[in-house]
């Protein structure tokens, strides 16, 4: 045996001993793991039955629509079974049952949510309107189904929130954390949104768990609607730690809405960068003070500088 073959036995035996010090991540059992690639499948194929006529459906020869989605649902229903069966296990509810109760319960799941797919395309239609209609570089609509970033996060979301309600481990947050890979935008499934949700760019925002989204809100990229602070950890599960935003607000590029208490309400509108950890009310129009905008240009040309303009109806956070 080579000098290097023994290295690698020796590596080899090292990290099998260091498997057995009984760590998180020392878990071995492979096989009884929801499979990424898997709920991705489901994803991709959900899209294909809500989007119909948007993308095509390459793995089955089909010539009328409800041969295409009977063979689509039928394979969404067998692998979200086997992936629902697998982690319900790590819900104390389910945790005693065998693998044949254990599939029932999952099947039960499974057509619960499936049920639920008209109403998540009400829920997306609306929001295909409330881009169109709030992007002024939308072509049109198919553009918009086929191409933006932000409808695609929230479709995602959408199909995910329905698993989570249905008390869904693991499952949900894979599918959002696959569109956050995607998109850049972090939707946790537990966040509720209204109807007529408008992502316009996308990149870099972050919506919490027990963020509320009412109708008719519109986020630019880069804004945050976060908890105030996490230091509690685990004690803070399941108490309400992000912002609500209720109907008709407009938040722009860079704001940051801290804080479960937090409520911005109707009709507001936020400017870029703000940082809020207080209830803003009805109607307001809330950004940061006047900012100094500072030109320094070479040894010859002093810096010249210059009080940003706000117009004067905006209501100011300090």
């Amino acid at each position: 045996m080579t000098t290097i073959e023994n290295e690698i036995v020796n590596l080899v035996d090292d990290i099998i001993a260091d498997y057995d010090k009984g760590r998180s991540i020392d878990k071995i059992n492979t096989f009884s793991q929801p499979d990424k690639e898997v709920v991705i499948d489901i994803v991709n194929k959900l899209q294909k039955i809500i989007f119909s006529g948007y993308f095509k459906n390459k793995s089955y020869h089909s010539y009328t629509l409800k041969n295409n989605v009977t063979m689509l649902l039928e394979d969404v229903l067998y692998n979200l079974c086997k992936q629902i069966s697998l982690v319900l296990k790590y819900s104390k509810d389910y945790k005693d049952l065998n693998e044949s109760s254990l599939y029932a319960e999952s099947q039960k799941i499974a057509l619960t949510f499936l049920k639920k797919i008209p109403h998540i395309r009400e829920y997306i239609e609306t929001d295909v309107q409330a881009a169109f209609e709030g992007d002024p570089a939308a072509f049109n609509k198919e553009e918009i189904i086929i191409s933006y970033p932000g409808l695609y996060a929230i479709f995602i979301n959408r199909i995910a929130h329905e698993l989570y309600k249905l008390s869904v481990p693991l499952i949900p947050r894979m599918m959002t954390e696959y569109a956050h890979s995607k998109t850049g935008i972090d939707i946790h499934p537990g966040a509720e949104i209204g109807k007529y949700f408008f992502i316009d760019h996308g990149t870099g925002i972050v919506i919490g768990e027990t963020t509320i989204i009412g109708d008719n809100v519109k986020v630019y990229q880069g804004v945050t609607l976060g908890a105030l602070s996490t230091r509690g950890g685990q004690k803070l599960k399941n108490k309400k730690r992000h912002p609500t935003i209720e109907d008709n607000v407009t938040i722009y590029s860079g704001a940051s809405i801290l804080g479960g208490e937090t409520v911005v309400g109707k009709d507001v509108v936020v400017g870029g960068n703000a940082f809020i950890t207080k209830s803003i009310q009805a109607g307001a129009r809330v950004s940061i003070k006047n900012q100094e905008l500072s030109c320094n240009y070479d040894a010859e040309h002093p810096v010249e500088r210059a009080e940003l303009e706000q117009d004067e109806s905006w209501y100011y956070i300090i």
